[in-house]
């Protein structure tokens, strides 16, 4: 869900709210069920014939991009999608930035290791897109697939190069890791491979709720305390909340009803019965966010709390890889989040 699909022609009590959760969002990287891109030969999507399985037509939000032949020059404009890029051999020339995480982008746990040393240059943040610094980077494919991008950015950017735009299956930021590295190995000629590490990341979720029986089909939330008294609760759909289902539990119905279609929903301290689950996730971006949460006298009155099963983590950096949910960051995830989740409680 992108922040800023949130309309602001708003009454002032709904617009506030708005403004808080696009906050929140943008913050928790705002950052979904498996599907299936179609090329543009109307068949099932697999790769044309051809070598490396180019060239491929795929089908967008915004038409139809051809590649004709294995890219090496490759610029990403989506929030994540450098991730899918990095895992299929290829280090991305550029991207977009990230904000309020506190590290660079060649310096995530999950994918330092696959950037080498190498720093890609910065050609923007969320959908300001520089298109000059992109025209010097002479890309032979530009990819924006977990991005707002809009369809005059289409345009400009698709005379640089082939450019492989958000799915128009899905709302904008809302793509399923599955589809943007499935997406992203038939843009880079490498199709087989995307679908091979698809299969050992379900593996690995598969092997967590095996090994945890105890976690699967729990309930949970996942909320961020962004200001005393407040907090964002992240409902289905939400990349945070795709990744804890795949662990195996459950989000209660009442949370997916209460967040909608906006991606989170905003709630006080009065509500905070809305998060009376098996396992409460806080997600935090300031160090004194467990003090604030802790005195808050309706949360410490929660059961949950009572029964100290609930989890603080950092955006910085075990957040930001759940947020991710990607082929590169849910392994790393899966390591630092199931010791919490199976250590509460």
């Amino acid at each position: 869900m992108s922040p800023t699909s949130l309309s602001t022609a708003r009454p002032p009590a709904a617009r506030r709210v708005a403004l808080a959760l696009a906050a929140v969002l943008l913050l928790a990287l705002g950052l979904s069920a498996c599907g299936g891109e179609k090329d543009g030969s109307g068949g099932d999507g697999r790769a044309a014939p051809g070598a490396a399985g180019l060239p491929i037509r795929i089908e967008h939000k915004y038409g139809t991009t051809e590649i004709k032949s294995p890219p090496k020059r490759v610029v990403t404009v989506g929030w994540t999608d450098q991730d899918a890029v990095l895992a299929l051999g290829i280090k991305p020339v550029g991207v977009v930035e990230f904000s309020g995480l506190g590290m660079d982008i060649d310096k995530f746990p999950w994918s330092s290791a696959q950037w080498g040393g190498t720093k890609p240059t910065v050609v923007g943040a969320r959908e300001d897109f520089k298109m000059e610094k992109i025209a010097q980077l002479k890309p032979d494919l530009i990819i924006g697939l977990y991005t707002g991008m809009k369809k005059e950015q289409y345009d400009t950017l698709s005379k640089l190069a082939p450019t492989v735009a958000q799915s128009a299956k899905y709302a904008d930021y809302a793509m399923p890791w599955k589809d943007m590295t499935l997406v992203t190995g038939r843009a880079l000629g490498k199709e087989s491979q995307a679908r091979q590490l698809i299969a050992a990341v379900d593996k690995r979720f598969a092997d967590v709720r095996q090994k945890n029986p105890q976690l699967v089909g729990k309930t949970f939330a996942v909320a961020d305390p962004f200001k005393p008294g407040q907090y964002a609760v992240f409902g289905a759909g939400d990349a945070k909340v795709e990744f804890m289902k795949s662990l195996g539990l459950t989000l209660p119905e009442a949370i997916a009803k209460a967040a909608g279609t906006a991606g989170a929903a905003v709630i006080g301290s009065e509500r905070l019965n809305l998060v009376e689950v098996d396992r409460l996730v806080f997600l935090t971006s300031v160090p004194n966010a467990q003090k604030v949460v802790e005195g808050d006298k309706v949360y410490t009155g929660l059961k949950v709390a009572k029964e100290k099963r609930v989890v603080f983590v950092p955006y910085n950096p075990t957040g930001a890889a759940v947020s991710f949910n990607t082929v590169l960051s849910i392994p790393y995830a899966i390591d630092q989040m199931v010791p919490l989740l199976t250590s509460s409680g």
